[in-house]
Formats: C-alpha cells, structure tokens, sequence
C-alpha cells in the first residue's frame, strides 16, 4: 500500500489530475505549470531562479535517483514552487550526493505531486499551451481548486526580477572544491572586469565568466546605469530570470542608457529579451515555451548547429527587429529568434542556454566571444 497522501493537481482548464504527495506537504504549489524534457540535471532546474512562479513537470519517468549534491545548486534554494513526476524515487545513489530529494525538498517547502500520467498531462499543455495550477495535499475539493487556479496572477505582465535578485552588489568569488568544474576554451591571459546584471542568475553563468578571467562585480536588477558605469566596467553581461520581460520596465530602462556607452554587452535568455526591447524590438508569449537540454540551434553566421540548454516562455519577435539589430541564431524546432547581435555595437545576445548546467557545451564560445569583444573594446 503507498504509504504517501493522496494530492491533487487542478489546472485552469478544469482538468484534475490525483495523485500522491511528497515534499514538504504542508505546503501547496500555485504557480503556471511547465515542463521541461530534460534527462537529467533536476537540481540544477529546480534551483534555477528563472523558474521562480512556475510548476515543473518533468518528462523523464524516474525524478532523484542521484540525489541531492552541495555543488550543482544554480543558486541558495529551490525556486521552482512545485514539481510534477512520474515517480520520485525513495532512495538515491551517486558518489557527489549528500541527502534525497525528498529530504531537500522538505527543507525548501516544496511539494511534488507524483503517481500521475505526466504524458498525457504535457499533451495537453503542448496542445493548449502552459496553464495556472495548483498542488495541494491538504483540499481535496477540485472545484475549489480548479477555482483557486483560475486566480492565480497569469505570466503576462508579471515583472518577477525583484523577487529573485540580489539585494546588494557583491563581488563574485568562485568556489573551487567540485572536482567537475569545465575547463575554459582557451587559458585566459589578462583579466576583465565584468558587471552581471541580476534577474535571477544562475551561478554557472557566473563560474563560465570567471573561467574565462571576469572579475564580477553582481548588480541588483534596480541598479542603475549610473551606479553599473561608476565601476568603468569592460564589459556589461545581462542575465537569465523569470517573468515577463517586457514588464520589466526598469530593467529595460537602465539597459537602453547602458548600450549607448559602446561597452561590450552579452544577454542570455531573460538578458536577451530585455537587450532586444531596448533596441525597439517586441516580445510575445509562446504556447509552451521551450525547456529541455537538446534543443538545435542553428548558429546563422557560421551555418553550425549547437545542440542547446533552453528554458524559457518568452521570445523575441524576429519581424519585430529594428534595422540595426541581426538575427543570428534560430531555433530549428519551431524557427523562433535565438540569437541577435547589433550591426556597429559590441552587443549580442542569446535566448538559450550556453552555461548548460544541465545540458550539453556546444555553445561555450559564446563566453569566449564576450571576452574577444573586450579585448578589442580595450584595445
């Protein structure tokens, strides 16, 4: 007999799924529900801040067989509000690990919801789109909580930067004890200093720009351009975050004073969609986003292919990019925009993931293509 309680998910559209709880059961998860087709790299994706407001369903059958390790958070807890499984597995074995996702996620108020058909539920979200939803082990009324659903503040129009950034500049210090930190493309010779912008972003963003000799200063996402250009940075770097970008009013603000100092700018995911808005491009909403580890890119410059990490909701409109921007990547599942650059300025930006952190290295040049913009800017 499973020894787990009974939970349920109820989602927008009226559909309800039951289940078992585990996790932190006291608490319920109300948030837009997701998935992301990744084989591996749970932790990372749960810690990941640009998955703040959303519920996780994961594709892959078996979620915590490996565990719970102290290296492969992507920042101080989990962020995800809940996660849906096929099945949670009871016990774990790797070498790096040091407690269960259970027992993490007890200690971060998470729930999970798992014993549920997660195939038909990521049918139905591929073919009406991501949706509002609640977990919860506590009500078992699903019309209550299909109502409850229906409340919850949709994505659109939610700036949620704030709640996930840093509250103060800090410089960023590397923690050199996981033995399974990637070595960089080339052995940097000099040293760049690097403000990062903070939306969210995940700490291997901030292990690849060291690996490549940034030193970081992290700014809040209120910081200012003036507060961000009193350090005389080499280069401006714009991170990954959850919510909508173009809510994001002030971050786009304090952006389009930034590009017009000719620093050398990289934007990824979040950063990309708020580098483009403060050029006058527009974003839109897609029907399901794209999370996962194997998405194709085609890299449009150079006709290669990069299998990539992607997570994201949001994406730029490609008919909407102004005459001084260039389209330089594009997802081949669906021909969405993946990459710009500025046609005079150092600035580029991606929609994917190159830190990986989980997924593949295919697209590690892209930190060694900042640090070559700052060898130029500083001639």
């Amino acid at each position: 007999m499973h020894k787990k309680p009974r939970a349920i998910l109820a989602l927008e559209n009226g559909l309800t799924f039951s289940g078992y709880g585990f996790g932190h059961l006291d608490s319920e998860a109300e948030g837009e529900v997701v998935f992301n087709t990744a084989l591996t790299g749970y932790q990372e994706i749960m810690s990941d801040p640009s998955y703040k407001g959303q519920i996780m369903t994961f594709t892959y059958p078996h979620i915590g067989n490996y565990g719970i390790n102290p290296y492969d958070f992507e920042s101080d807890a989990f962020q995800t509000e809940g996660i849906i499984v096929k099945e949670c597995s009871a016990i774990y074995s790797n070498w790096r690990a040091t407690e269960s996702l259970q027992n993490a996620m007890e200690r971060f108020n998470i729930i999970g919801i798992e014993g549920i058909d997660t195939r038909s539920l990521v049918r139905v979200l591929r073919n009406e789109g991501v949706m509002r939803g609640i977990i919860s082990a506590k009500v078992s009324d699903t019309n209550q909580l299909v109502e409850r659903a229906q409340h919850i503040p949709s994505m659109e129009g939610l700036d949620l930067t704030l709640g996930v950034t840093c509250s103060a500049p800090y410089q960023y210090q590397p923690v050199q004890d996981d033995q399974l930190i990637q070595k960089p493309l080339s052995t940097p010779t000099k040293t760049y200093k690097v403000a990062a912008i903070d939306y969210g972003i995940k700490r291997n963003i901030l292990r690849r720009l060291h690996s490549y000799g940034c030193q970081i200063t992290v700014f809040p996402a209120t910081a200012s351009a003036q507060e961000i250009l009193a350090i005389n940075p080499d280069g401006i770097f714009l991170s990954n975050g959850p919510g909508d970008p173009a809510a994001a009013k002030h971050a786009i603000a304090t952006i389009s004073e930034l590009v017009k100092k000719g620093i050398p700018t990289f934007g990824i995911c979040l950063g990309h969609q708020l580098l483009g808005l403060a050029f006058g491009a527009k974003t839109y909403k897609l029907t399901f986003g794209h999370r996962g580890a194997n998405h194709p890119v085609k890299n449009l410059l150079t006709n290669a292919i990069e299998i990539s990490s992607q997570n994201h909701g949001f994406a730029i409109d490609v008919s909407s990019l102004p005459s001084h921007l260039q389209a330089t990547h594009i997802n081949l599942n669906d021909n969405t925009l993946s990459g710009i650059c500025h046609k005079e300025l150092p600035v580029f930006s991606v929609q994917y993931h190159p830190e990986a952190a989980p997924g593949p290295h295919d697209s590690d040049y892209l930190f060694k293509q900042f640090t070559s913009m700052m060898d130029i800017y500083l001639g």
